[in-house]
């Protein structure tokens, strides 16, 4: 059923700002509190879901669970399970203890090589040792606008390896490298009654700014006028990425504070002609080296992606 009030004080704000409250309306017509039917099979081929969630200080993380397709499974159009035991699952990730205390979550399902992508927030409980079990409160498609398409290699999943962890206050080399190199991103943002979501972010490699080793700065490009993750930004700053090494499975999970910029001078065109950016201020990163066991093939760029000049 469509959500009647599809939009919280945030993204109205946002959206009149930018001029697209109309559309903005007209959009939201997608957002509703159950699942589509079409979309139950679509979640059980996946082998990767994005994971929003919030620790008991406030902060937003964004996570990644990965595994065999079928480790998802929308039982009904507002139940979905997680079968753990086909999960790869690495303890250091902070998802684990965020939802033991607090069960709003937003989730992202997306296929890269097909860039089809789906969100559904809700709130989320462990319904045995095996499973998790998410209670749907809203869900929408998103467009395939900005994902570069990418092919899972086979036999690339298993039992997970010996990880290292890094943990620190302020990137280093090796953190800005892994940022500076990536084509893609995923972001999680919350408000304080509308719970969390999660989000895609893809452009051309070098997209993401690393100012110095406690700033970010991220082009915001035309998307489908809603304004989901800069609406939760106006309420609450509070903002976690996740960067991918697809080649080499490392994930490197960033928490801080955003801040959106207006109408900046844009001369190489990095916003697409949008103007508007947004600066991360780095509070803490993880990097978890070998998080995951799969390894991703690049095929091609997304034909959206602004061109540079």
């Amino acid at each position: 059923m469509k959500i009647e009030v599809p939009f919280h004080e945030g993204e109205l704000q946002v959206q009149a700002r930018v001029g697209v409250r109309r559309e903005a309306t007209r959009n939201s017509v997608v957002i509703t509190d159950s699942i589509i039917k079409g979309a139950l099979s679509f979640i059980a081929q996946q082998h990767m879901a994005v994971i929003g969630s919030i620790d008991s200080t406030g902060n937003v993380w964004a996570s990644i669970l990965s595994a065999q397709p079928g480790f998802i499974k929308a039982d009904t159009e507002q139940h979905i399970t997680f079968d753990l035991s086909q999960s790869i699952q690495n303890p250091a990730d902070p998802f684990w203890l965020n939802i033991e205390t607090n069960p709003r979550i937003g989730m992202l399902v997306i296929e890269l090589a097909t860039r089809r992508r789906l969100r559904i927030n809700g709130n989320i409980r462990k319904k045995n040792e095996h499973q998790l079990e998410l209670e749907v409160l809203e869900t929408f498609p998103n467009c395939p606008k900005y994902i570069q398409r990418r092919n899972l290699l086979p036999n690339q999943l298993g039992q997970m390896e010996t990880s290292q962890i890094i943990e620190r206050n302020q990137l280093g080399e090796e953190q800005a490298s892994i940022i500076k190199n990536a084509d893609t991103f995923f972001v999680a943002s919350a408000h304080a009654e509308r719970g969390v979501d999660a989000s895609h972010r893809g452009g051309n490699v070098g997209f993401v700014q690393v100012l110095d080793e406690h700033t970010l700065r991220i082009p915001d490009y035309i998307g489908n006028s809603l304004f989901n993750t800069l609406g939760n930004f106006t309420t609450n700053p509070n903002a976690g990425l996740v960067f991918v090494d697809f080649e080499q499975g490392t994930s490197l999970q960033v928490i801080g504070q955003a801040k959106i910029l207006w109408d900046e001078e844009d001369p190489q065109n990095a916003t697409g002609g949008t103007k508007r950016f947004w600066e991360m201020k780095i509070g803490r990163f993880l990097e978890i080296q070998k998080a995951h066991k799969q390894r991703w093939a690049f095929i091609d760029g997304s034909p959206h992606n602004p061109k540079i000049k």
